[in-house]
């Protein structure tokens, strides 16, 4: 009896559970086709694809830099006395030969007025001595020794050189006269005024009265890396032009200037292993000034024609930079690439990617290998991506 209640049981047990695994097997392969038939809508991600372009492309070497004046004056006097008046307001812009300030002229003046007086002298003297010269060669020997002759000959060399010797007093005094009017000797803005009128200064004064400095043009010292260094040089000589430098701000990417290359340094930096070079840029906004720290751009070269993208497009993994590449069947794939640079919103692509390939340009970080992707704004190229970045 026991073993046929056992039997009965295991019977009850296992009919149902034969039920449930046969239920399983005839519908799972149903529901797992279609699971599958929803998955690649349901897992669809979103992203904005474009395309790689094909554009000409400047090159530029980056440096930090400081901007210099063109050319920078501290005015001195050059004559001692006291200063009557000034003639400039700080801050204020002057030409060469501006007058700035004037020292009392009055003891100049008397100094000229009486090198003049004996020159006058001097050459009354000299006239009548050569009269008499005159005379006693007229006369010859016979009314006068030929040792008068030669000694009244003597007299006029030596008044002649007086008279001469009395000019050039006149001139020096004229000169210290001059002086006593001070003028701008460069075209630029004056500083902060560093003596008051009625001081007295002297020539050997080293603060001077003011500062000028030329800040239209204006000039900017900058370094790079001395392996750039042989590119530069390279390119200054196949250009006809000179080469192009852009002046940025320090905490942001706006233009503040556009000018040129005007130098390389004669020597490499053996502290830093960087060279200096120096650029001039008309500054006709004042954007520059002197003392200011820049980010500066040196335009090496024009790349033409080469495969460009968005630079955010463009991932950095544990093997280096790569995209997404979109397949014809809409998955998304990584695709290894070499980026030559990064600018303005475009990467230039020197190995991996060939102009026309769909790419996805945003909202990668959903993207997996593999991933179907679905375009919520298709854009036809590079720059078309670029340009709604900068818009």
């Amino acid at each position: 009896m026991r073993r046929r209640w056992l039997v009965i049981v295991a019977i009850c047990l296992l009919v149902p559970a034969a039920g449930v695994v046969a239920w399983r097997v005839a519908n799972g392969p149903a529901k797992a086709r279609q699971s599958q038939s929803h998955t690649p809508q349901q897992q669809a991600v979103p992203a904005t694809v474009g395309t790689a372009a094909k554009k000409d492309v400047a090159i530029f070497l980056s440096g930090l830099g400081t901007v210099q004046a063109f050319n920078t004056v501290t005015v001195n006097t050059r004559v001692d006395g006291q200063l009557d008046s000034v003639n400039f307001k700080e801050g204020q812009n002057v030409s060469a030969g501006d007058v700035l300030a004037q020292i009392d002229p009055r003891p100049f003046q008397a100094a000229l007025d009486l090198a003049r007086a004996t020159k006058a002298k001097d050459q009354a003297n000299l006239e009548n001595a050569q009269l008499d010269l005159r005379r006693f060669q007229e006369g010859g020997t016979l009314a006068n020794t030929q040792q008068q002759i030669d000694t009244q000959g003597a007299l006029v060399k030596q008044l002649q050189a007086t008279v001469a010797a009395d000019q050039a007093n006149i001139e020096s005094a004229q000169v210290q006269l001059d002086y006593t009017t001070i003028r701008s000797p460069i075209s630029g803005r004056t500083g902060i005024r560093l003596v008051d009128k009625g001081n007295i200064v002297h020539a050997t004064d080293t603060g001077g009265l003011v500062v000028i400095t030329q800040l239209q043009p204006i000039s900017v010292i900058f370094t790079l890396p001395q392996d750039q260094l042989r590119e530069v040089t390279q390119e200054m000589n196949l250009s006809k032009t000179p080469l192009k430098v852009i002046a940025e701000g320090r905490t942001d990417t706006q233009t503040l200037d556009q000018g040129t290359l005007a130098l390389v340094d004669n020597r490499i930096d053996q502290t830093t292993g960087s060279v200096r070079l120096k650029a001039t840029f008309p500054n006709k906004d004042y954007k520059l000034w002197p003392g200011q720290y820049i980010n500066v751009e040196l335009q090496l070269k024009t790349l033409p024609q080469v495969v460009t993208v968005p630079s955010g497009a463009v991932q950095r993994g544990p093997d280096g930079m790569y995209v997404y590449v979109v397949k014809p069947d809409q998955t998304a794939a990584i695709q290894p690439v070499t980026v030559g640079q990064m600018r303005d919103g475009t990467a230039v692509i020197e190995q991996g990617l060939n102009a026309g390939t769909p790419i996805v340009v945003a909202g990668q970080y959903r993207v997996q290998q593999g991933s179907k992707i679905r375009n919520t704004g298709t854009r036809s190229t590079a720059a078309r991506a670029d340009g709604a970045r900068k818009g």
